[in-house]
């Protein structure tokens, strides 16, 4: 097939959470044509548009609306801000809009999203954003913007290249600052330094457990609220566990070739405290009774520390607790999905 070199002009944004309808909606004030793909929020977003509450300055866009990937057609770039755990859909979402010469990049969290696109559209160009903000869906179509807002950008299998520029140039054309990193799977570990800690000890506070009790799995309590990260930030037992498990990450990521600073774990968590009390995706999943992205934020970042030789009991432990709350809710009947 004939690539992409920059012609960019067509835009379908897939998954149209906080994610996406933020960064959708940031590409479509700067006039580009975007596309979004919707489902439950169809018609509110058909009627009144999207609205950013932004830190920076609100705003308004009306992208153009569709129900069906077939409504929208052959596009130039697809963002896919779909959760993981929607990666069997990606077929029938994205057969409509591909063609020669169409982009994929994809803002998803978590490992392997890159891959399950490479495999399911060999002769398209895949791309993988770390997006580096504070965004929340608080009503169809209105979207929080609470702090950050930066991508870090790579290419899936490749080196940065003319197509990688033409992407980050996209998007700092909205205002929206880019790194470009000419090793995608070293920024998906840096991005997992702060991703496992606080979504997922988040969710364990649901359990009523304390930090304690999460190194060694006790009987888990009735669920409760999760906890946000300024909560998890309390100079105590809670922070301590975020930072040994920051650890963790850090020593998973260079065994597996990965040259991450010894100093992530403190950036990161100074990043977090201006977020103040910040609930993740994955919080909101739970208490929402959706299903949480443990493969990809949890499960698959274990096996592959496991399989590089690093000890890490505490991610293990987590994974433990997370699949068997997950367990527990289903078991109820409470799992909404």
């Amino acid at each position: 097939m004939t690539e992409n070199k920059g012609k960019l002009d067509k835009i379908a944004i897939v998954g149209c959470g906080a994610v996406g309808s933020f960064y959708g909606a940031k590409l479509c004030q700067s006039g580009r044509d975007v596309h979004f793909l919707l489902r439950s929020d169809y018609e509110a977003v058909r009627d009144n548009g999207v609205h950013i509450q932004s830190l920076n300055r609100d705003f308004h866009v009306r992208p153009v609306t569709a129900k069906s990937p077939w409504e929208i057609g052959r596009c130039d770039l697809i963002v896919v801000g779909l959760k993981s755990t929607a990666n069997h859909r990606l077929g029938e979402l994205l057969t409509p809009l591909v063609g020669e010469g169409t982009v994929l990049l994809t803002l998803q969290n978590g490992l392997g999203n890159e891959a399950a696109l490479a495999k399911r559209f060999p002769a398209q160009p895949v791309f993988g954003g770390m997006c580096f903000v504070c965004l929340n869906r608080i009503a169809p179509g209105v979207v929080q913007h609470l702090a950050h807002g930066k991508i870090v950008l790579g290419r899936h299998g490749g080196s940065p290249d003319e197509l990688t520029g033409a992407i980050a140039e996209l998007f700092r054309s909205t205002g929206i600052p880019v790194d470009v990193s000419p090793d995608l799977e070293k920024a998906h570990w840096e991005k997992l330094v702060w991703n496992i800690p606080f979504n997922g000890l988040g969710v364990a506070g649901a359990a009523g457990l304390d930090a304690t009790l999460v190194g060694r799995l006790g009987p888990c309590q009735p669920i409760g609220p999760c906890l946000a990260t300024d909560a998890l930030l309390d100079n105590g037992p809670w922070e301590q566990l975020v930072t040994e498990l920051m650890d963790e990450v850090i020593a998973s990521g260079c065994a597996l070739g990965h040259d991450l600073s010894p100093g992530l774990g403190d950036h990161q968590r100074n990043r977090t405290r201006v977020m103040k009390a910040y609930l993740s995706s994955t919080l909101i999943d739970f208490e929402r009774g959706l299903p949480m992205e443990l493969n990809a934020l949890f499960r698959l970042p274990l096996g592959r520390a496991q399989a590089a030789g690093v000890e890490t009991p505490r991610l293990a432990s987590l994974c433990n607790l997370l699949a068997e709350l997950d367990y527990r809710r289903k078991d109820s009947g409470s799992d909404a999905a």
